[in-house]
């Protein structure tokens, strides 16, 4: 009989989607208070993958950010459960204005929280699934049927190979 072996820490990465600059700072700070420094994030990323989010705004934009500190991996859920309630306090009392996606790094995946049930998704607990987004083989992430289009990108890729490195020498040392 094999015995459970818990896995590493994982390399928490958060993306910010939203058409106002001052709210991405505002979260942005919030964020690195609860987690820590920012080790890692990508200039703005035009988002016009999809119209779903077009209520938040023209001209949204995506950056991703990733933080130094590891986390372990079941704490996505109340990561997940934080990032909505600041999503809310925000966007105050109008519509929703910002969308913060918290998802986590391995070296041989990365998954991204969600609160919707899919065929490809895991429920975790309290309503949030997981959900990979790549595997990595081959020296390289590749993407799954159902990864999301704008994470097809390739700043999307480069940020994600980049924090990998700095996650893999994290583990070395």
């Amino acid at each position: 009989m094999a015995e459970p072996v818990l896995p590493p820490k994982a390399k928490l990465f958060v993306g910010i989607l939203t058409s106002r600059g001052e709210l991405a700072e505002r979260a942005e700070l919030v964020l690195q208070k609860k987690y820590g420094p920012i080790d890692y994030q990508t200039t703005r990323i035009p988002f016009t993958n999809s119209d779903y989010y077009n209520s938040m705004g023209d001209q949204l934009f995506k950056v991703l950010y990733s933080f130094k500190k590891l986390v372990k991996r079941e704490k996505i859920v109340p990561i997940k459960l934080a990032a909505n309630r600041l999503e809310k306090k925000l966007s105050g009392s109008s519509k929703r204005l910002i969308n913060i996606d918290p998802g986590y790094i391995t070296l041989s995946n990365v998954y991204l929280a969600s609160c919707k049930e899919f065929f490809h998704r895991t429920y975790l607990a309290k309503g949030i699934y997981l959900e990979n987004e790549y595997y990595f083989s081959a020296r390289r992430f590749h993407p799954w049927d159902w990864t999301y289009p704008d994470y097809l990108k390739q700043e999307y890729l480069d940020f994600f190979h980049t924090v990998r490195s700095i996650y893999y020498k994290q583990r070395k040392s």
